[in-house]
């Protein structure tokens, strides 16, 4: 949170704190305001708002009156506009394109009265609108003014307080789930973009089908020769012919879509720039916690998760005499797979540099679940009555969605790989989608099936994912440095070429890298143990889980790992003192240099951290400034090993060197 331009934000609300609760009062008012308030993103704007005021930079009471008279100031001006325009408001141009929200207001508020302004003001598109019509149906102002201010003034504390509670607690979560916090938060945009495309995708081609058919059906009279062929898929008296031009118009613009991917890709013969950029991106949020979480939503498209499905559902259709279904199934999974293993063979692209094995392009595994999920989809979304047909289309998307940004995050692939074996997936699954579709009309019952398939999914992949875990991360662990050093160089002026301080975003995170460690680890494991340090096991999801637990002692709990340059600590050692309200720490990493005579190198930091309960939700070590004394008690418990402590040219911290080397 330490960019520039933050920070010149931060500065000028500092300076004027009044003007600052005036644009807070604007936000809210145009929110507040009929039509006005569903293109204003308010909910994002007061989370930032509500960041600051945790931050200090903003008073929070002041900042919620302010929040809550621009509400106020918006519904009453709303209210007029309705009380002056009467019936009248559905006809006049600010007013006409939203007639269902007008409606939905109308509706919340006959059936709640004054209660619905204070429901409105939670209710998404309809809030800016309610207000109008109460005035536009001349509710009383007596009535209308009290529920109005605490509506208000309850959205306003209820929608800034998400991000007050996140700015009170950054600086103690950032300081040890920085990477992680932006690894789920990156997960959790890429399924609700994921999930909004689907959804709304369905529910235009739904609204459209008709209007589609009639155009598709009046081409096919204008053009006799190809017409005929089109007029196979949209028979007017075929119930399917909607579903089939969907079907269509989506094989023809993902079908473009995949040759022009495939065509610039092999013409290059190497990875675009967005490629690079989002790897790089993604490797800089490279730490435990996440890369164990990602590593396991990565073996969701493993042979071991999807074969048992599909077999399953095979099995199920056979022995439900869906004959052509069945085909159709093993049809979709034996030629994507094969189309794909060509592809991969022929498409020469240099590889990640976390993937020595497993890559091709395009994904297999990206692809094979996009049409393992994609084509049961439309095997039983037909069954499903009215508005739930879009679930399996919704569920599929998911399941490739994290898949992909599962192998995107640990390097298995470039973005274009990625994207190219979901647009490879649709399009195949579409062909035979249409001509399933064009040959089967009889219904039948899908749950069973459905609920065989998912849930042999559910348990392959919760039985698989952790046992692949490790087999995962060895594949796709960082590279080793290419840089190397001799021994001597380093012990005589090398040791200052190696980094000063983490390479994190955040200015708090860029501890000082004070220690350097030649040799094996175990001599100085040893030696700290034999003077009260104790190995820290890497943290893992459960134990971090355990952070919620309000009975648990502060020497129980986890300090949570870091990584440096996507490396996790190779060795994490604590002292904790006698209260158990503070401990010293020692992390130690590769270092990105090789020694050339292949003496183990490691480069770490020592800290002082303090137990901390943010709201007394969690609990979390967070580091604190100590003065240089988790330093010094490092090179006192260390005493009788070889080392030297001096400062660096820029003057900034001594750095420890200690030998491990018997020979040293």
């Amino acid at each position: 949170m330490q960019s520039a331009w933050l920070d010149g934000i931060v500065a000028w609300i500092s300076a004027h704190p009044v003007l600052a609760g005036g644009v807070i009062f604007l936000i809210a008012f145009c929110d507040a305001l009929a039509v006005v308030g569903i293109v204003v993103p308010a909910l994002p704007l007061l989370f930032a708002v509500g960041a600051l005021v945790g931050l200090g930079h903003v008073d929070g009471p002041y900042a919620i009156v302010c929040a809550g008279a621009g509400a106020f100031a918006g519904d009453a001006l709303s209210y007029w506009l309705g009380r002056l325009w009467g019936p009248q408001m559905r006809d006049h141009l600010l007013f006409r394109r939203y007639p269902q929200l007008i409606d939905r207001g109308e509706q919340l508020f006959r059936r709640h009265g004054a209660k619905g302004i204070v429901i409105a003001r939670y209710v998404g598109p309809v809030r800016p609108f309610v207000p109008a019509v109460a005035g536009m149906l001349h509710m009383p102002l007596r009535r209308y003014v009290p529920a109005s201010i605490f509506a208000a003034l309850s959205w306003a504390a209820l929608f800034l307080a998400p991000g007050w509670i996140f700015g009170a607690s950054y600086d103690a979560v950032a300081a040890v789930a920085d990477r992680l916090a932006l690894v789920l938060l990156a997960l959790a945009a890429v399924l609700a973009l994921v999930w909004a495309g689907v959804l709304y995708t369905w529910r235009w081609f739904a609204h459209h089908a008709d209007n589609l058919l009639a155009r598709a059906l009046k081409w096919t009279r204008a053009h006799p020769i190809m017409g005929r062929y089109a007029a196979a898929l949209i028979d007017p008296n075929r119930p399917e012919s909607a579903s089939l031009a969907i079907l269509a118009v989506c094989l023809l613009a993902i079908a473009w879509a995949w040759f022009a991917l495939l065509a610039t890709v092999w013409m290059r013969g190497e990875p675009l720039a967005i490629d690079r950029s989002v790897f790089d991106f993604l490797y800089t949020l490279r730490n435990p916690l996440a890369d164990r979480l990602m590593a396991g939503l990565a073996s969701i498209g493993d042979a071991q998760v999807l074969l048992p499905a599909a077999g399953l559902a095979l099995a199920y259709l056979i022995w439900r005499r869906r004959w052509i279904a069945a085909a159709h199934w093993l049809a979709a999974l034996a030629f994507g797979l094969a189309l794909t293993t060509w592809l991969g063979a022929s498409v020469d692209m240099p590889r990640p540099p976390t993937a020595p094995e497993g890559f091709g392009f395009p994904s297999i595994a990206v692809t094979m679940t996009t049409i393992t999920f994609g084509f049961f989809a439309v095997l039983i979304a037909r069954e499903w009555p009215g508005r739930k047909r879009v679930w399996p289309y919704l569920v599929s998307g998911a399941a490739v969605a994290l898949l992909g940004f599962a192998r995107l995050y640990l390097g298995a692939h470039w973005l274009s790989d990625v994207v190219a074996g979901m647009l490879l997936g649709i399009v195949w699954l579409l062909l035979l989608g249409i001509a399933y579709r064009r040959h089967v009309a009889r219904s039948f019952w899908m749950r069973p099936l459905a609920s065989l398939f998912y849930g042999a999914f559910l348990v392959a992949g919760f039985w698989h994912a952790p046992r692949a875990v490790d087999t995962v991360l060895t594949k796709f662990s960082a590279p080793p440095p290419t840089q190397v050093m001799r021994l001597e160089d380093w012990r005589q002026n090398g040791w200052q070429r190696l980094p000063e301080r983490r390479n994190e975003r955040d200015a708090s995170l860029r501890w000082l890298l004070d220690v350097q460690v030649a040799g094996p680890l175990e001599p100085l494991q040893s030696l700290l143990e034999a003077q009260g340090w104790r190995v820290q096991p890497q943290a893992d999801w459960i134990s971090t889980l355990g952070l919620l637990r309000e009975d648990a002692r502060s020497d129980g709990q986890p300090v949570l790992p870091a990584t440096l340059d996507a490396h996790p600590e190779a060795l994490l050692l604590r002292r904790d003192a006698a209260d158990g309200a503070s401990t010293q720490v020692l992390r130690l990493w590769p270092a990105p240099v090789r020694l050339a005579d292949g003496t183990p190198l490691w480069i770490g930091s020592t800290q002082t951290l303090r137990y901390t309960r943010p709201f007394g939700a969690f609990g979390l070590w967070q580091p604190i400034a100590d003065a240089g004394a988790s330093h010094r008690a490092l090179r006192a418990s260390a005493a009788s090993l070889p080392m030297q402590d001096g400062a660096r040219n820029t003057g900034e911290a001594h750095v420890l060197r200690i030998s491990t080397a018997q020979d040293q």
